[in-house]
């Protein structure tokens, strides 16, 4: 809200009371029968705009405290670990890959890209990845080729997750 400074805010000053003649008590009654009369914001002048063009003035927006949470429990995310990768690939194109390329061969989710394939098959499988070549198939499944660094042997861990 608004804060109002009440009379208790003010210092209070004490001075000598005035010897005004009469002259100036009359002119100062004047003046101020001529304030009553026409008002103290009578001489206000109107601003000059130099647009023609009315531009909304910006108010205060105070930032929002709810009182209590519109969401119970915050929301999982769709795609974990298990769920970017569906299964690995056993064709014989996939199983050259692994023997030539050092590569494994996975079907993941539609809407996983390259950097959650990574870490997925990272976590997964506790290995380190080159490299993550994506394709979507003519059936609508994702095939991701999953390049392994050269410390690790794409038939070792191929024979370690069970698919020779």
């Amino acid at each position: 809200g608004q804060q109002g400074y009440g009379l208790a805010a003010l210092p209070l000053v004490i001075m000598a009371p005035k010897t005004a003649s009469k002259k100036d008590s009359k002119a100062t009654a004047l003046k101020a029968k001529k304030a009553v009369k026409v008002g103290v914001n009578a001489k206000g002048k109107a601003k000059t705009r130099t647009s023609v063009t009315f531009r909304r003035p910006k108010t205060l927006c105070l930032p929002r405290t709810p009182k209590y949470p519109r969401k119970s429990v915050p929301k999982q995310p769709k795609l974990d670990k298990f769920a970017i990768i569906k299964h690995p690939l056993t064709t014989e194109s996939a199983m050259k890959k692994i023997e030539d390329n050092n590569t494994l061969v996975f079907i993941v989710d539609i809407r996983a890209n390259k950097p959650l394939i990574r870490t997925a098959v990272k976590s997964l499988y506790e290995i380190d990845v080159m490299k993550v070549n994506t394709l979507v198939r003519p059936d609508g499944q994702k095939k991701a080729f999953v390049r392994l660094s050269s410390d690790y042997d794409a038939l070792d861990v191929a024979n370690r997750i069970g698919i020779i």
